[in-house]
């Protein structure tokens, strides 16, 4: 028998006290305001023969893109359909969609999701999930689409409507509707401030429209929402950092590195990634950030084994590589990476082929960079720009590859990319300090990029 939650979606839990402690669960995935172990933990006890809770379990682990904790998922997974027999089909849904995630198949998992917000719109933990993985996959209509397919079914009452409405506001942005994201973003926030998510579709607006004097009033007009103890807080930061360095105040991007990106804030691979993007850019720029660079890899397991896991987050480590200056460890990451992905095991993961297209061209091009042939890496990332997107994140996180291409272009021949990409950058976004900088490091008239 079939128990709805508080939005009518199927549940097989007849506990209350169970499906409650699973609602907030969810709430805290959404706003990334605590890991959800706990309430997960309580749902669980409160009905041992619920799968749902090992599901949702596995599917925040999942999320965090740790490869060291895939076999405690699995071992959730498994625990789940072992409880499946009584499940609705809503669940077991979710349970499959989950299993894909963990075999790499993250296309299968959102199918899976599709069809399953087809008949219930108003499930939030497959939004929730399905937006993290188009984002991982960088799809950017998805972000968009699915959302707005389950929007108008939702009760602007429900606690958890301002966190859709997030959802949506993010995937305007990020297929350049930037007027209509940053109403989206400024409705949810309007519902509920503690939406850290919407905040952030703000925050992306405002970057890719180079309103950094805006960006950073922003974030420090909604800081009490999310600046401590939030999953989204050292990213919020890196957002504010990226902000100081449109303005060139590379001292205010430093102190901002040194406060919030070491040391135990530097916890899980999501936040190290952040560290190394915002550590390359300074890098790019003229900073000296070696001894950072070392701290941050001293910090970062790498195992072997980790390899070719997720091509975004290799790219981030071979960076971080680069910045202790470690380059032969960098190189040997690279060629792990190569072997996984061209190896026929394991063929249908996503990934395989986003490190072909884009991972491993990249990360070849940022070892000829060091290297010292900046023409080569010139050469090598250039074609990786048009299929960008496939290799995941944001446009503002990748837009590394373009700061990278202009470096590369200052550093050697290819002047007349150099000068391309600028004229692209000043088209899309008001001329910066950060815009100017380049262009006096291309030797291009300030006038015309002005």
């Amino acid at each position: 028998m079939a128990h709805p939650d508080v939005r009518g979606n199927p549940c097989s839990s007849a506990s209350a006290t169970a499906r409650d402690a699973a609602e907030r669960a969810l709430r805290l995935m959404m706003v990334f305001d605590a890991p959800p172990l706990a309430e997960l933990d309580a749902a669980m006890a409160a009905d041992p023969g619920w799968c749902l809770p090992h599901v949702m379990k596995a599917g925040f682990l999942l999320s965090l893109t740790e490869p060291a904790l895939l076999p405690e998922a699995d071992a959730h997974l498994s625990h789940a359909r072992a409880l499946a027999t009584d499940a609705t089909p809503r669940e077991r849904t979710h349970l499959e969609a989950q299993q894909r995630v963990l075999e790499g198949r993250w296309r299968e998992a959102l199918r899976l999701w599709d069809g399953l917000l087809v008949e219930h719109p108003c499930d939030a933990l497959a939004l929730q999930w399905a937006q993290l993985w188009d984002f991982y996959r960088g799809d950017a209509p998805a972000l968009r689409q699915r959302p707005a397919r389950a929007l108008p079914d939702w009760d602007e009452a429900d606690p958890l409507y301002a966190c859709v409405l997030g959802l949506w506001a993010f995937g305007l942005e990020e297929c350049n509707l930037y007027p209509q994201a940053e109403e989206a973003g400024r409705r949810a926030l309007a519902l509920d401030p503690g939406v850290p998510w919407a905040v952030h579709a703000v925050t992306h607006v405002m970057e890719m429209q180079g309103r950094f004097e805006d960006g950073g009033a922003w974030l420090r007009q909604h800081q009490p929402h999310w600046a401590e103890g939030n999953g989204l807080a050292c990213h919020l930061w890196w957002h504010k950092a990226l902000f100081r360095l449109e303005g060139m105040d590379l001292v205010g991007a430093l102190r901002l590195v040194d406060t919030h990106f070491t040391g135990a804030a530097m916890q899980i691979t999501l936040n190290r990634v952040d560290a190394a993007s915002l550590l390359w850019r300074l890098h790019l720029l003229g900073e000296d950030v070696a001894a950072h660079g070392r701290a941050l890899v001293d910090g970062w397991t790498m195992p072997d084994d980790e390899a070719g896991h997720y091509a975004f987050n290799d790219v981030h480590r071979v960076l971080a590589l680069l910045l202790a200056q470690e380059l032969p460890r960098a190189e040997a990451w690279l060629a792990r990476c190569a072997e996984r992905a061209l190896s026929a095991t394991d063929a249908g993961r996503d990934n395989h082929a986003m490190a072909r297209e884009v991972g491993l061209p990249l990360m070849r091009g940022l070892i000829a960079l060091a290297r010292g042939d900046a023409d080569g890496a010139a050469d090598l990332i250039a074609p990786v720009r048009g299929q960008a997107a496939r290799f995941g994140g944001s446009h503002a996180q990748r837009d590394l590859i373009d700061l990278t291409l202009l470096a590369a272009a200052a550093d050697g021949g290819r002047r007349s990319l150099g000068r391309a990409l600028l004229n692209e950058r000043t088209m899309a976004k008001p001329a910066s300090p950060l815009t100017r900088h380049w262009a006096a490091r291309l030797a291009l008239p300030g006038e015309a990029r002005a």
